[in-house]
């Protein structure tokens, strides 16, 4: 019997330090961006699977 998931919840913390360095701050978004990026490639994947059913 295939299991369904009708609600899903992401909860994210994101801190960010006013004194990091521009280097740091660079690569703090950098990390940012591929968090979203892998977050956004995970739900079209869900979204995909969802529409073959």
């Amino acid at each position: 019997m295939p299991i369904e998931i009708k609600e899903l919840h992401i909860k994210i913390n994101v801190s960010d330090n006013a004194a990091s360095t521009n280097a740091a701050a660079t690569s703090s978004t950098d990390k940012k961006d591929k968090i979203i990026e892998a977050c956004v490639e995970q739900v079209m994947r869900i979204h995909e699977r969802k529409n073959e059913r």
